[in-house]
């Protein structure tokens, strides 16, 4: 695997010969080796031509695009190359079919309910004594297997999602106040740095997916939709307790975060350029580390963890093997 590239100056991105160029707007010059090259994130103002993306889109490069206040706003999807017809057919078939479709909603609630449950074990077991809510949230869980409706899931995963931000007051060690989950537009500290955490896990995600036969926009826990790819979405549950909130934990307690590392803004805050970056460095990092596979048996990075997942979805939907989340052991 190759590595994702931000672009945090203003500038211009094109082909130059057979390879990128960056040029910032001091007019200083970066060849990129386009061969190492996974995804590209644009933090910044930056202009390009229909040369540049057509010589991406032969080497299945997505783009994705944050803007001033960093807040994801799209992404530059190239041709699929390995979508298949028979496998388009069976991601609708498990979509408009009910029973097919709340099976895997469940999953993937289940998959996010006991990684989140894990990671308030682990505080729990650190002097964090946050057992009221890991109570709480093991009750909540208790309802995923007889859930009926996708919407009724969504509700219990709202409920253990309130369970489980209470207890950040106790796991961060910063005085954060942290009632609530707000996003449009995140309204203190912690909402913003969710959001943002939670927008590059979505990113990751899909240009994981653009490797494999699967459609983003057909998804079956959050509903398909105009303007976003879905699926995303759905495979996002079952990483953002692993590596998100895991990262964000990390951040705050390390003091690497704090309110000081935000811009205030008429209603809500945003991160500063320089924790931004800090944020996604670090987050390159933990994607790197690998763990022993138990069924692989070999080591596997956080990142193709990913990947793993939609191929393990793909065994679903054609009846090879049923689908089940990938839950934290350790």
């Amino acid at each position: 695997m190759g590595q994702s590239f931000y672009v945090y100056n203003n500038g211009d991105l094109r082909r130059k010969d057979n390879t990128l160029q960056f040029t910032s707007a001091e007019g200083e010059k970066k060849d990129i080796p386009i061969e190492r090259i996974d995804d590209i994130y644009v933090m910044s103002e930056m202009t390009f031509n229909t040369t540049f993306l057509n010589y991406i889109s032969q080497y299945g490069i997505p783009i994705h695009f944050f803007n001033y206040y960093n807040f994801y706003t799209g992404s530059f999807y190239p041709k699929e190359k390995l979508l298949a017809g028979q496998l388009l057919v069976k991601q609708v078939e498990h979509y408009t079919d009910h029973g097919k479709r709340i099976v895997l909603a469940r999953k993937f609630i289940e998959a996010a309910a006991d990684n989140i449950y894990r990671n308030l074990r682990y505080y729990n077991g650190r002097s964090k004594d946050v057992s009221a809510y890991m109570s709480a949230v093991d009750d909540l869980r208790k309802k995923i297997p007889v859930s009926q409706s996708v919407e009724e899931l969504m509700g219990i995963e709202g409920n253990i999602r309130k369970q489980y931000y209470a207890a950040w007051n106790v796991i961060v060690d910063q005085e954060i106040h942290f009632e609530k989950r707000v996003m449009h537009p995140p309204d203190n500290m912690i909402n913003s740095l969710i959001s943002y955490v939670n927008s590059m896990i979505y990113t990751k995600v899909l240009s994981e997916i653009y490797h494999t036969q699967l459609n983003p926009t057909i998804s079956y826990l959050h509903e398909p939709g105009a303007r976003r790819f879905s699926l995303c979405l759905d495979l996002s549950e079952v990483f953002k307790p692993l590596i998100g909130d895991r990262l964000i934990f990390s951040l705050l307690n390390r003091k690497q975060i704090t309110e000081d590392s935000f811009t205030k803004e008429l209603n809500f805050l945003h991160l500063k350029r320089e924790a931004s970056a800090t944020i996604t460095r670090e987050l390159e990092e933990r994607l790197k580390k690998t763990i022993m596979h138990r069924e692989l048996g070999r080591q596997v990075s956080y990142q193709y963890l990913m990947r793993l997942e939609a191929y393990k979805l793909i065994k679903h939907l054609i009846g090879e093997k049923e689908y089940e989340g990938f839950k934290i052991w350790w």
